[in-house]
């Protein structure tokens, strides 16, 4: 008698998710990340997927993975770059372990490529798994609080000019090019439309806490004035039991140092509050050093924000904009993309325009060799090449090398990305 062999389950077909199977992905999301979503809830998540490119992998007509992404454009140092902006990542608890999320990647690397998308992006909920698929954190934010229960002590004068509330409906011309402006100045920050702004920035709700007030904007300089800087913020009063009012910041922009410190001292001196919070803040935010008391202002939290994976590695590296000029071979690993593993020589120039940069493959000896995920981690300059190579990730061939990229990899600002996707 034979002895009868396992079944091997067919593998996925991936394919475009189409409207009609919205639905069905959503109940998939809920599974997945245990959540139920209520009418609302359906109806804004069926609005983001159908602004998104989406990848589903099914088993017949059964829907058991799905991949979607956003159509970014994610300012890098020097410019800006079409992104693909991961969300609603998941696999069927069913499906797991069988090359499902690998076989959405591999689709999504070949999208990218077709649609010259040289850059993708995700905020992880398990940090574990990208790396695997060569994501690298390239971002990092701090959470810091404010005991506003005292006025805020600052180390320099809050400029003096006047502050004014506005309400969302005149918010997003002044504030769209404030935003603007931040991301010619740090890397990482998604261009934003109306749409954006509406639905995520200036939402009326707080998904995560209902019951903090609708977002209230700050800002400063006088009606007829440039916006010099503002703040987006909501709040929520005290509990019966003591529990103090709480400032919940979201977004704070400034042009200088006095102005910053005047939207600071505004926000910790909000009546029937004792505490300022803000999640996500730059990790060279200025606040805990212009704070005189350190106790009062504390950073309660670090994290990586924002992964990033270079889907086209000579692309991305010859269309940033480079600090110092770069002449080296670099050995990269990509078990993904093959076009993106082997030696390539960088060349840059700071001096001259992006296009006179090169990165093209060689037979020659590499003077560094890396992974592409340790790459990506640096390449919006907010991870250092030799904190890399001093955890072994990062290996010097020749002398000096390491010097030389980690120089030119160097940004002013470090990169910042709040805005959840």
């Amino acid at each position: 008698m034979s002895t009868p062999h396992a079944i091997t389950p067919a593998a996925p077909q991936v394919r475009e998710v189409p409207d009609a199977h919205l639905n069905r992905a959503l109940d998939l999301a809920s599974v997945v990340f245990h959540e139920t979503y209520d009418k609302e809830e359906r109806e804004r998540y069926r609005k983001t997927l159908r602004r998104c490119d989406r990848l589903g992998a099914y088993t017949q007509d059964q829907l058991v993975g799905l991949l979607a992404a956003h159509r970014l454009q994610l300012s890098v140092p020097g410019g800006q770059l079409p992104c693909a902006g991961l969300t609603f990542v998941c696999v069927a608890p069913t499906h797991r372990r069988r090359g499902v999320l690998s076989a959405l990647m591999a689709q999504l690397w070949r999208d990218c490529a077709a649609q010259g998308r040289p850059l993708a992006a995700l905020w992880a909920s398990e940090a574990a798994i990208y790396g695997r698929y060569g994501f690298g954190a390239a971002t990092h934010l701090s959470t810091m609080e404010i005991d506003s229960t005292r006025p805020l002590a600052l180390r320099i004068t809050p400029d003096p000019g006047p502050l004014r509330l506005l309400d969302v409906g005149q918010a997003l011309a002044l504030l769209g090019p404030r935003y603007e402006a931040s991301r010619s100045r740090r890397a990482g920050r998604p261009a934003r439309d109306r749409l954006w702004w509406r639905e995520l920035v200036l939402a009326e709700e707080d998904e995560d806490d209902d019951e903090l007030s609708p977002p209230r904007i700050v800002v400063s300089g006088s009606g007829g004035d440039p916006c010099a800087g503002y703040a987006i913020y909501r709040t929520r009063g005290g509990d019966d039991d003591g529990t103090p009012g709480l400032v919940q910041v979201y977004e704070l922009e400034a042009d200088t140092a006095p102005v910053t410190a005047a939207l600071w001292s505004y926000l910790a001196s909000i009546d029937l509050t004792g505490r300022v919070r803000a999640w996500g803040r730059p990790a060279d935010d200025p606040l805990p050093l212009i704070a005189a008391d350190p106790d009062q202002v504390r950073v309660t939290r670090q994290f990586p924000a924002l992964w990033l994976r270079l889907v086209d590695l000579r692309a991305a590296l010859t269309a940033r904009a480079w600090a110092r000029p770069v002449d080296l071979v670099l050995e990269v690993r990509d078990g993904m993309i093959p076009a993106n593993h082997g030696r390539f020589r960088l060349t840059t120039d700071p001096a001259g325009p992006p296009d006179g940069n090169r990165c093209e493959p060689t037979t020659d000896p590499a003077d560094l060799a890396l992974d592409i995920r340790d790459l990506a981690a640096c390449y919006l300059g907010g991870t250092r090449l030799r904190h890399l190579a001093r955890a072994g990730l990062v290996t010097e061939h020749t002398a000096g090398a390491l010097q030389q990229l980690d120089a030119a990899l160097h940004t002013e600002f470090l990169p910042f990305t709040h805005d959840e996707f």
